[in-house]
């Protein structure tokens, strides 16, 4: 007989998970609380024209997305265009401005003319990183990390070295290149795992090749054509989607769960997937079923929450490329914002997409769809005021580097969404973004467990988790709990 098996929330990881637990047999429904599939990726439109990806929107290694569509006999181009970025992205510094190209001896090229031997230093970073990305993507991150004895093959053994585990990521660059904006080029992709440089593992070096050498792309209508994607593909092995439905506990007997509460109806089920945020599915336990304590939550190293902007521009913004950092200030000093003091920033640094110059559909024409990003410290005050405030700091910043004058009043739609928007929306611990850091002492085995430890048949997936935050690895932790309850079974 089939086995029943609920999937809490629709994020990539709850995606993945239903997916390949339908293509192995089991009857999966996937519980959403909102109107749409995607969580943190979900999409809106406005009365303007303007159509907008919340979350995500750097798509990076897409050999690993590749392969999910691979493992049930898709192609990404069986469901969306994928464009490549050229440039990749644009760095401004307080005095001049990098753009990153898509082919990699272009950027060693660019190295060189910045510092001498730099070119040749970054072919030496890349073949290590692309060693750390072939082993980290295919050994490391496909483990369940329930205990440190998966670890132990020859294969590891032999590379433990080569990934430089034990090496703090700002250390390692500081070996290669002296030139402090090269230097910071080379960190950015670590500041999507959640904390400094200081306190990431070299590992993580594998990020630069899974973005800078395998280029950074576009789904063309949005990211969200991704999620649908994902969803179509589950669909397609018999997953049933149950949208505008919320959990509202998890119910116990004889050290398994039996049923889930839903919009006041009680489903009963062989096995439950939590892909909604960790902490708060535990809430939904009775405290002695639950893995962690309060205490526990409080300890961890999360990444940061986000000040994000969504914003209608009634005209085209020259010199505004698809993806820009606002990098005019100092990186440490925002990092100690959000880890150190756990305040607003003084100097923000920020993120600025523009996927209309990519993408006609997603704007009106002749106008820009613009995403605002800056990171914040979780737990903190973000009314509105506060908001505001920083918004005039972000157009500013956008004015002298485009040369448009009085952006504010070009705007005719806005949204802003912050930390307590990610707390009613998705209940993450804190108004967290990005789920865990993946700092040393939380990764791997270190990071919260995958399965209850007193309910033999609730699993938990995502960001919170291994292999950590990103899509990539959301993707991964899906599947790698579906082949738990398929490993069940046998």
């Amino acid at each position: 007989m089939k086995k029943k098996i609920a999937v809490i929330g629709s994020g990539f990881s709850g995606l993945s998970a239903a997916a390949y637990l339908a293509k192995a047999g089991s009857e999966v429904h996937v519980f959403e609380k909102h109107d749409q599939p995607g969580g943190r990726a979900r999409q809106f439109s406005t009365e303007q024209g303007y159509v907008f990806d919340m979350g995500p929107s750097w798509y990076w290694m897409p050999d690993i997305i590749e392969s999910f569509f691979a493992d049930f006999g898709y192609k990404t181009s069986d469901f969306f265009e994928l464009i490549s970025l050229n440039p990749q992205f644009e760095v401004v510094f307080s005095e001049d401005k990098i753009s990153v190209p898509k082919n990699l001896e272009e950027l060693k090229f660019l190295f060189e003319q910045i510092e001498k031997g730099a070119g040749l230093q970054l072919e030496k970073f890349m073949q290590s990183a692309k060693f750390k990305y072939e082993v980290g993507m295919q050994d490391f991150v496909n483990k369940p990390c329930h205990n440190w004895a998966e670890f132990i093959s020859l294969k590891i053994a032999k590379s433990a070295l080569k990934l430089d585990l034990l090496t703090n990521f700002r250390t390692y660059v500081a070996k290669y290149f002296q030139n402090e904006k090269l230097r910071t080029l080379m960190e950015f992709p670590v500041i999507f795992l959640g904390a400094s440089p200081k306190n990431i593992p070299a590992l993580y070096s594998l990020m630069n090749y899974g973005g800078y050498a395998l280029g950074t792309h576009y789904p063309k209508g949005g990211f969200y054509q991704f999620v649908l994607a994902m969803k179509n593909v589950a669909e397609n092995q018999g997953a049933v989607f149950h949208f505008n439905k919320t959990v509202e506990s998890i119910n116990t007997e004889n050290g398994k769960v039996v049923s889930l509460t839903i919009n006041g109806e009680s489903l009963e089920f062989d096995a439950v997937i939590a892909s909604s945020d960790y902490h708060h599915t535990e809430t939904l336990l009775d405290k002695e079923c639950r893995n962690y304590s309060e205490t526990y939550w409080q300890n961890r190293t999360f990444a940061p929450s986000s000040l994000i902007y969504y914003l209608g521009i009634k005209q085209s913004i020259p010199n505004l490329n698809h993806h820009t950092l606002f990098f005019e200030n100092d990186l440490d000093e925002h990092i100690d914002s959000i880890y150190g003091e756990k305040k607003w920033p003084e100097k923000p640094l920020f993120y600025a997409c523009c996927p209309s110059k990519t993408d006609n559909a997603v704007a009106p024409k002749g106008k820009e769809n613009v995403f605002l990003l800056m990171p914040l410290a979780i737990g903190i005050n973000d009314e509105e005021l506060i908001r505001e405030k920083y918004l005039t700091e972000m157009l500013l910043r956008i004015e002298k580097h485009t040369g448009i004058t009085d952006l504010r009043s070009k705007i005719e739609y806005k949204r802003s969404y912050c930390a307590s928007d990610f707390i009613s929306d998705y209940n993450a611990y804190g108004g967290n973004a990005y789920g865990l850091a993946n700092t040393l002492g939380q990764t791997a085995v270190l990071k919260p467990k995958i399965r209850n430890k007193r309910l033999k048949n609730l699993f938990y997936t995502g960001q919170l988790t291994v292999p950590g935050p990103g899509v990539p690895p959301s993707i991964i932790s899906g599947k790698i709990i579906a082949n738990e309850i398929i490993k069940l079974k046998q």
